[in-house]
């Protein structure tokens, strides 16, 4: 049955049903991480600085074996607007990609982003202490990698810019990164982290085209598609030769719940879909 299928019901997480997506998981943790930090400047600076002493991510604290910092400044902000700002980026972009690579892989999609672009901003920091040294945070990393990975999937769709400037997703990526390399040669925006941008989007694309899509082999395999999206390919052309009548047969429904659980809904032709919904109806009844 339809239902017996693992990737047809809601994900399971070390024994708990999880009913949310992951999206509005890391921003409803992200909103906890920002009322605390807001509290602590507000009634308790003491504490507020040494968590963001400790959480925020600077070339300092990772060489004083602060490791941790390339997790923690994903989820600190500088105020309310680079808050709104990010959660709005990762409103839109999130879901999208958790759509394509479901929650699992999103989440490691998106801590991964986020400790490569601490990673380059690090990086910076040790080499220009001056200029680079000062504590980052923010999920900006991430939220960058995540507009790689659309770029990646849906290169000539159009997103606006500022919701008024329509942009094709590749050259929205392309700019990003030029602003992003332009203020990294010339630092003349204090404050912004472009290093860390600029490392989330190298880490998003490059995830995206060698792990999300297949390319790569060895530890991340768990992260990638199922092995059934190799056949995959090779068996979902029956499914389009079918006739224009609709016959539902096990072994097309098979072909497309492995499209569904290796790409996702959104990959399903209106045939494929038509297929699917007979195949329901009949096990209804």
């Amino acid at each position: 049955m339809l239902e017996d299928r693992d990737y047809m019901r809601e994900p399971e997480y070390m024994g708990f049903h999880w009913k949310y997506p992951m999206t509005f998981i890391l921003m409803g943790i992200n909103l906890i991480v920002f009322v605390f930090n807001e509290i602590c400047t507000a009634y308790f600076p003491n504490l507020g600085s040494d968590v963001g002493y400790y959480c925020a991510i600077s070339a300092h604290g990772i060489g004083s074996g602060y490791v941790w910092q390339f997790l923690t400044f994903q989820f600190m902000h500088f105020g309310r607007w680079h808050f709104f700002g990010n959660m709005l980026g990762l409103f839109f972009l999130g879901r999208l990609i958790e759509e394509r690579i479901g929650p699992k892989r999103l989440l490691f999609f998106y801590l991964a982003c986020g400790v490569f672009g601490g990673i380059l901003q690090v990086l910076l920091g040790f080499l220009f202490p001056h200029t680079f040294g000062s504590p980052t945070v923010g999920a900006s990393a991430g939220v960058f990698g995540l507009l790689a990975a659309w770029a990646a999937f849906e290169p000539y769709g159009v997103t606006l810019l500022f919701f008024i400037l329509p942009m094709r997703n590749i050259h929205l990526l392309w700019l990003c990164g030029i602003v992003a390399v332009f203020y990294i040669l010339v630092p003349a925006e204090p404050g912004i982290a472009h290093g860390a941008h600029l490392g989330g989007m190298l880490a998003g694309w490059y995830g995206t085209k060698k792990i999300l899509m297949g390319e790569w082999s060895g530890f991340f395999d768990r992260f990638r598609p199922s092995s059934r999206a190799v056949a995959l390919r090779e068996r979902e052309g029956k499914v389009k030769a079918l006739p224009g009548k609709v016959e539902v047969l096990e072994d097309d429904v098979d072909v497309i719940l492995d499209k569904i659980s290796a790409r996702g809904m959104n990959s399903l032709t209106a045939r494929e879909r038509e297929i699917l919904k007979a195949a329901s109806s009949r096990k209804k009844s």
